[in-house]
């Protein structure tokens, strides 16, 4: 990212970008950053823009060998083409790249890259590939204080924590839920507890969390009326089984690691969630056994298996589970 901040200060530009990566409200932006920096608003002589599967790496050479009208750059941009993976070979476009136009400059913007790939390793030789991953929990934080810093917003480390629960590290509705904080708290400079918990939407892991906490403490009841309202809002019950196996997971990695004797530091590390959530999912560890934490993983992947192999449906598999582990047990 900060090689991108120096070539767009610095005037001077590589003639192929690629910017891949999970964290999608980053990619954006520095794919906003170049296209301004590369080409005037409304220049449609210029700039070109592609989308999808289908391009034609033919049209966007002779295009790339275009000179510019009265510019200094042709910008072409091509989001999510998938010509960065291994069953979707570019050779064409990936020897152009080797020799691109001086005037030409290529951005590719991809959600899945294989580093394998001869286009990858193209982009890699000629010009700059930029990963955009997850933000871990210290730079989120950091970032969220300049955003609040701003709009004049002050928040304690209590809040702070309640409100990455609900966000958790997707930029992308952190941002929407500030904003919405920004709004409701018109008029006061702190933002408390009470307002998160009124405004803020907790992302489906969130909601998945809730739901382990209800299955832990034997309320199947609320823990099936979690689930129903997930289906209700058209969460595929598969992504909603990977989503409890791997609660379940991080509850018997973390129970196990304390039990060995290790700090919150490094259970985050090795469960990969952010330190101050090593507590929370502690205190939810500890109201189930370890070994029916050990067997409700086991059984995430029989239902999986089940599911795959169509000896149930998807629907009544994860059903099952919840009532499995959410009934009476003795501890």
């Amino acid at each position: 990212m900060k090689t991108i901040d120096a070539d767009i200060k610095a005037g001077s530009f590589q003639p192929v970008y690629l910017l891949y990566g999970e964290e999608a409200y980053l990619k954006n932006q520095y794919k906003k950053k170049l296209q301004q920096a590369l080409s005037r608003e409304g220049d449609t002589m210029n700039a070109a823009y592609y989308e999808g599967k289908n391009i034609n790496p033919g049209e966007i050479i002779d295009l790339a060998e275009t000179l510019p009208f009265f510019a200094e750059h042709r910008l072409i941009l091509i989001e999510n083409s998938g010509i960065f993976k291994l069953k979707q070979p570019c050779e064409e476009l990936a020897e152009y790249i080797k020799e691109i136009a001086p005037t030409a400059c290529l951005v590719f913007v991809e959600e899945e890259v294989d580093k394998r790939s001869k286009m990858y390793k193209a982009v890699k030789k000629s010009g700059k590939a930029v990963e955009f991953p997850r933000q871990n929990e210290k730079l989120l934080v950091q970032w969220i204080l300049l955003r609040l810093k701003k709009e004049n917003k002050k928040i304690t480390q209590s809040v702070m924590e309640l409100f990455l629960e609900k966000a958790e590290n997707d930029m992308s509705h952190i941002d929407r839920e500030l904003e919405k904080l920004a709004c409701y708290t018109m008029g006061r400079d702190v933002i408390t507890a009470e307002d998160v918990e009124a405004v803020c939407v907790s992302q489906t892991t969130g909601k998945i969390f809730e739901m382990v906490n209800h299955i832990v403490e034997n309320k199947q009841q609320q823990a099936l009326q979690l689930y129903y309202d997930l289906l209700a809002l058209k969460e595929p019950p598969m992504r909603i089984l990977f989503l409890i196996a791997r609660q379940f997971h991080i509850l018997q990695q973390v129970k196990e690691l304390r039990r060995q004797g290790y700090d919150s530091k490094f259970i985050a590390a090795k469960a990969g969630i952010p330190e101050f959530a090593v507590r929370r999912n502690l205190a939810q560890a500890g109201r189930i056994p370890l070994e029916q934490l050990k067997g409700a993983v086991a059984d995430c992947v029989q239902a999986e298996e089940d599911i795959k192999t169509g000896r149930l449906n998807d629907r009544m598999a994860v059903e099952l589970l919840i009532v499995k582990y959410s009934k009476e047990r003795v501890v």
